[in-house]
């Protein structure tokens, strides 16, 4: 009984004083979330330029140095095409309205 009378008493306590635990936590999240999205946007701008520079690595430990050279140069492409959706999003983002 003393153990309710307490938690009861507490919670009345914390509303009244405004426990910020809540709050708190919730920016916590929010920071989670952002991070979150930021790593999805990075991993879906960069994603096939990342597998292009990998494949690029197997082929070239291998003999096969003209495919590995053909892929490099794609991968530069996809690359350079990637930053200037990146800039354009930037400037898009920053321009003044």
């Amino acid at each position: 009984m003393k153990r309710l009378m307490n938690s009861r008493m507490r919670k009345v306590m914390c509303r009244l004083v405004g426990d910020k635990a809540g709050g708190v936590m919730m920016e916590y999240v929010i920071l989670a979330v952002l991070i979150a999205a930021a790593v999805v946007v990075a991993v879906a701008m960069f994603g096939k330029t990342l597998v292009g520079m990998f494949s690029v690595a197997a082929t070239s430990t291998t003999a096969r140095e003209q495919s590995a050279k053909k892929e490099l140069d794609a991968t530069r492409k996809t690359t350079d095409s990637d930053i200037q959706k990146s800039k354009d999003y930037h400037d898009n983002m920053h321009e003044p309205q």
